[in-house]
């Protein structure tokens, strides 16, 4: 099974998306965050779950859409992929 971590920047995109989203509904940024937190449980048995990401043109840099955000990762090696960060899918990576 790989293991799946967090990078910092990836926690603070989660952190941004949250705050940003609450100022019109708590309740609605707790749901969002979660979902984003909870989609990368796929990559523990799929790592190749998502698509590369076409900015970078690499194998390992991949992303998942979840809604309006794009989820980037990169598959570091057969045991561990690092989350490097969510954008929305409006902003430029």
């Amino acid at each position: 099974m790989v293991k799946v971590i967090w990078t910092d920047n990836a926690i603070s995109n989660l952190d941004e998306i949250g705050n940003y989203i609450s100022k019109n509904s708590d309740r609605y940024a707790a749901i969002t965050v979660q979902k984003l937190f909870e989609a990368v449980d796929i990559l523990e048995q799929h790592p190749k779950a998502g698509r590369m990401v076409p900015e970078f043109e690499t194998e390992n840099i991949r992303e998942l859409i979840r809604g309006n955000y794009r989820i980037i990762y990169e598959i570091v090696n057969e045991f561990r992929i690092d989350i490097t960060s969510i954008h929305h899918e409006a902003k430029l990576l």
